[in-house]
Order: C-alpha cells, then structure tokens, then sequence
C-alpha cells in the first residue's frame, strides 16, 4: 500500500510543553477554582507539588516559540486530573482547572493557530485514574456498578489506595493508581474513539498516543487511525514506542513514534564517555556505551532501513522528554554535546522535536527532576539558545534539510559527516566528537559531489585546493557545521 502521512509535519518543528511548568500568568478574570497554594515557580519538582503553569502564560509565551522557529506544539496531557503531570485522567472532555479549562485551552488553539502554530495533545487512552467517574463508580457501588466491564475487576473486595491489601484489579504497571480499560468492551472502545474525534472537532492538529502497546485488542488503533483521518487527513498520529516499531508504521496505524531509537545512539556519539550512566540506564533508549563515528553511522543505517522514507519525513525526533533525563544532564552538562546533538537533530529527517527549556540550557535528572519550571531569562544559556534558533531558521530555509535524501558520506574516528539534497541543493553537515581539529578534502572523500564548498553554518573553515576548487574543510575539535556546494566556478 502506499504509505500517506501528513504533509505539514515534514515541516514542523515542534515544542513539547509540560503544561504544569512552562508558563503562569494571572487569568483574565477570577477563577477561584485557580486561587490555590502552588510552589514557588524556581523550586525544586516533586511528585505532587503544582507550580500552576496555564495556558494564558503559554499565550503570553507564543512570540518567544515564534522567535525560536517553533511552528508545532506537542502537550503533555492537560485534562482533569490530581497530579501535576495529569496522567491520571479524571475527566477526558475538561481541561484542567489548574490550566484555566476548556475557556483558556480555545483561546490558546485559537492563538497558536492565527501564529500557524499546530497543536497536538496527548492521548492517554490505556488506562484512566481512580478519579475517573466510571471507575470511582464501581469503588462506591462494588459489584452493583454498572460499569464493571469497562475495567477488569479480578475479585473482591477492590483495595485502590491501601497498598497492604492486594487491588484486584488490573492497572498499569500494577500501579493501583491507573486502572487499565477493557479495550475488549464495544461500550470502552467506542467512548475512547469519541474522545478522540471530539478534540479533533474542536481544532486541535493530532494526538501522541501514551503507551499504545499495552493495548492488546486488534484492531484497535487502526479503527482510531480510520475515524480521526476521516475528519482530518492531515491530523498527526504518534505514538510513544520506544523501540523499533515497524509493526506500527505500516501505514496503518500511526504515522510516526516518539524516534528514542534516533535519540540514544544521537547523544552517545555526541557525548562518548561524557554521558552519566545514572541517568541514562533506568530509560529504554541507551544514549550508551560510547560510539565512534562508523558505530553512530552503523546505527543511523539501521534505523533508517527500518521504515518507508514517507516515514521517517514525520518522525519525532527528541533528545529529551519529560520520561528521560535532559539531554545535558545526561552529556554530563557538557554545553558542547549538547550543541552538537542538536546540530544532528536539526538536520536529519523527520520532525525534530525540544523539550521545554532545553534550548536555554535547562538541566535535570530522572523525573521529576527533569521537570523544572521554565526558568527566568537571566538565567538563560544564550548561546545554546542562538545555536537552536540558527538551525531551526536554517532548516526552514532549506528544503534539503527537511524532505531531501540523507546519505551517510563519511565515518573515519569521531568525524561523521552525511549528506542532504533536494533537487539541486546539496548540503553536506560534518561533526566532529572528538578533541583534535580535523581536516579533510571533499573533493577526494565524495568525488563528483563538488569541488567548491561554502560554510552555511558552524566554525568549520573551507580552504582552495586551487583556483578553481574550495574542497579543503577543517572541522575544529568538539565542533561542526553545515557546508552548502557551490556552482562551478565560471
């Protein structure tokens, strides 16, 4: 069959916002359901606290995403919910008080859209919360509820908070606190899919899906592919699959996965032995053991035989998330791997991807410390902010950058240099892990590439052969950059 994703999606560049930590600001009138105790905003995260980040303060915010190069925005869950990372969902058709509700999510889709911002929600659709009415249902009413084959009720009696007592009943990871659905029940699957078409209605641009493996029923997701596609073709569907997933990207079912496997091999070629195991080795995605440049090349090969090219276009490519460590923490809060894995991230295919506060430099280790609250701007890393804003203004400048072919042009130690092209553009990103300068002559490494070469982007340094060449680059050490070809000299 032939493989169709969303067009735009090759174009975005998106921002995932943890609602809870990016952005406060006072509602434009008084909401006492919002007039609560939150913690300071520059604190350490914990588990329960809220900060009280709303979606006013993510409006007020849209001209800095805007100035970033942003024209996508992913959201962590935002539906009513008792915990700050609202995954245990009480009320999937309202948004959570704390963020302003229904009112301040359509002011915020309205604003983003007149920006040409796109917006995409997070599904949370394997399991619900102890909270969520038809579940506190069966914990009021026992084996009377009518809704007791909307969950999967093992024996009696039900224990959901007093962890002496088994629960007896089926939930996440055997967290009592996220009792799964039965996907089985007709009632279950068609209510899931409702919510899905609802948000859809109202505007938003697509969803990421939360742990779509664990549900087993077939069919499932390709039912809800089918009914949101038939409201909006070009609606986003990704899911959260940490590993290869061709099974999903069959063209029947998702459109992209959050591309952990894009993210680990990424960051250990970047950072080498920079990386801090203890915050890498709990996560599924192995930024480790350290690659050289022909082991990160093996890796990206693999990965891009995994799937169709229409694909790998619309992949969400992250290097940090709100279930990972952020990426300079990892790199051992080395601002020059960071630099460089976003310089990979920015130039190759598919959508790439930042999480709240990295490009200024934002640290954290495994949650909830990689959670922090957006920090004030003194406290901004700029130069880390001026390299993202550069590679996101250049990728939307060059088509190569976002839908041209990518070859894997040279791995010789920690040098690693690839090539993008679009019809007549060619460009050529070289990266340099290592200590040392590097020098090597294009003309000799890809013959009939080019003999005249131009630095777009980086510290790179481009010297003539002879008159009619400039093929000699030195990439300096822990660096690299973008070179677009030139025309033959006339």
């Amino acid at each position: 069959m032939t493989i169709r994703t969303p067009e735009w999606v090759k174009h975005a560049v998106f921002y995932q916002i943890f609602p809870d930590r990016f952005a406060r600001s006072q509602p434009p009138h008084h909401c006492p359901e919002m007039a609560v105790t939150l913690e300071p905003w520059d604190t350490a995260p914990t588990l329960a606290g809220y900060k009280g980040g709303n979606f006013w303060g993510i409006i007020d915010k849209l001209d800095y995403l805007q100035s970033l190069g942003i024209n996508a925005i992913y959201l962590t869950p935002i539906f009513q919910s008792t915990c700050n990372h609202r995954y245990h969902t009480h009320d999937y058709y309202r948004v959570d008080p704390l963020l302003g509700g229904n009112e301040a999510f359509a002011e915020f889709l309205a604003a983003a859209h007149d920006r040409h911002i796109r917006v995409v929600l997070d599904g949370v659709f394997n399991h619900a919360s102890r909270g969520f009415f038809f579940f506190n249902d069966i914990l009021e009413n026992g084996p009377h509820s009518p809704w007791l084959d909307w969950f999967k009720v093992e024996r009696w009696p039900l224990s959901a908070y007093d962890g002496r007592l088994p629960a007896n009943y089926v939930s996440w990871v055997n967290n009592r606190a996220l009792p799964q659905f039965n996907h089985d029940n007709p009632a279950v699957r068609e209510y899931i899919m409702q919510i899905g078409e609802y948000w859809i209605r109202q505007g938003i641009d697509g969803w990421r899906l939360d742990v779509p493996f664990e549900v087993k029923t077939p069919g499932f997701w390709e039912e809800f592919r089918d009914r949101i596609k038939a409201i909006n073709p070009e609606a986003y569907i990704v899911g959260e699959v940490w590993k290869p997933a061709a099974e999903w990207l069959d063209g029947k079912t998702f459109d992209a996965v959050m591309n952990y496997v894009f993210a680990g091999p990424t960051m250990a070629f970047a950072a080498g032995d920079r990386v801090v195991l203890k915050h890498a080795e709990i996560p599924d995605y192995y930024p480790y053991p350290a690659l050289d440049a022909a082991g990160y090349q093996a890796k990206i090969e693999e990965l891009l035989d995994l799937y169709d090219w229409e694909i790998h276009q619309v992949q969400l490519n992250l290097i940090s998330s709100h279930d990972i460590a952020r990426a300079l923490t990892v790199m051992g809060d080395d601002v020059a791997s960071m630099q460089l894995a976003v310089l990979l991230q920015m130039t190759f295919p598919g959508a790439p991807c930042i999480y709240y506060g990295d490009e200024v430099g934002l640290r954290g280790s495994l949650d909830p410390d990689c959670r922090w609250a957006f920090p004030a701007e003194e406290k901004w890393d700029t130069d880390l902010l001026k390299h993202h804003q550069a590679l996101i203004q250049l990728r939307h400048q060059h088509p190569a950058l976002r839908t041209g072919a990518y070859h894997p042009l040279m791995a010789d130690g920690l040098l690693y240099g690839f090539v993008r092209q679009h019809s007549q553009e060619v460009l050529v990103v070289l990266v340099n892990s290592g200590e040392g300068d590097r020098t090597i002559d294009l003309s000799q490494v890809a013959p009939g590439l080019g003999d005249r070469w131009q630095v777009l982007y980086g510290p790179l340094t481009v010297e003539s052969k002879t008159e009619e060449t400039q093929s000699v680059i030195t990439v300096p050490s822990r660096s690299g950059g973008i070179l677009t070809r030139l025309e033959p000299a006339a």
